[in-house]
């Protein structure tokens, strides 16, 4: 969080460098003046003339989110720094937490087969993963009947399940605040351009240019940044999903694995 926050502080920056550059007024010389005509001829030939020059990505993209308002679009930076922060942490803790269940269900046979309990319990304190740690907590509660076995490993399941889900509730937050803050900029961008159409007393297109920019900038940002962060979150629920599943099968396994010994 503390480096995303610095990167926001450095883009904040050049972006008033960049903003600060454009109040500038170039020098009108007599060459300038002189092609003028052309140029303005040109311009209603081609009205996509502007979009097709060499400006580079990052040039336009700081262009744009000057336009639209640093207030407004700097909130909107914010929640898509956010909440990729938190889906990176996510999807490196769901890598981290699946486990080859055959492997371990094959290792936890073998070792009920020769060492009993105590050794299957050391190989499941050996291997990472949330299947492991309810297979231990299983075999901790084994000499008190298989129904206790059942009882415990549904509810560590629960929680195992519960750890897995933390922290996708803050990806939902920025995924549903991301857009409203664009709409709100949509309305204040209105808001100012109904304003400067008062103080003049007339419609012009000059007048009203800047609210509209602020209007259909920020709500561009805000539903790009739900879009991005709407991918993750339903990468992160299938990955979360098929841990569940593999809990769930596994489960089953340590049962008939319990019942197989215990006769």
């Amino acid at each position: 969080m503390f480096l995303a926050v610095l990167g926001l502080m450095t883009v904040s920056a050049q972006f008033q460098v960049a903003y600060a550059q454009e109040e500038e007024t170039p020098e009108v010389t007599t060459e300038d003046v002189q092609t003028a005509p052309a140029v303005e001829e040109e311009e209603i030939d081609d009205p996509f003339a502007a979009a097709s020059t060499d400006q580079p990505m990052h040039q336009a993209l700081k262009q744009k989110f000057i336009e639209g308002g640093p207030g407004f679009m700097a909130t909107i930076l914010l929640c898509l720094i956010f909440g990729l922060a938190i889906a990176i942490e996510r999807i490196i803790t769901l890598s981290l937490a699946q486990t080859d269940t055959k492997k371990l269900i094959a290792n936890v046979d073998k070792a009920l087969k020769e060492g009993g309990i105590e050794k299957a319990k050391d190989v499941c304190r050996d291997t990472r993963g949330p299947v492991a740690s309810i297979f231990y907590q299983g075999l901790l509660r084994a000499d008190q009947g298989l129904e206790t076995v059942e009882k415990t490993v549904a509810s560590y399941g629960s929680v195992q399940m519960g750890q897995l889900e933390s922290g996708l509730s803050w990806i939902t937050l920025f995924i549903a605040i991301a857009p409203m803050l664009g709409f709100l900029g949509t309305v204040v961008g209105l808001v100012l351009a109904f304003d400067a159409i008062e103080i003049a007393g007339d419609i012009s297109p000059a007048l009203v240019a800047h609210g509209m920019k602020v209007a259909l900038i920020t709500t561009i940002g805000g539903l790009i940044v739900a879009i991005i962060l709407q991918l993750f979150y339903n990468y992160l629920i299938a990955k979360v999903e098929s841990i569940v599943v593999q809990m769930e099968d596994a489960s089953i396994s340590l049962i008939d694995l319990l019942v197989k010994y215990e006769k």
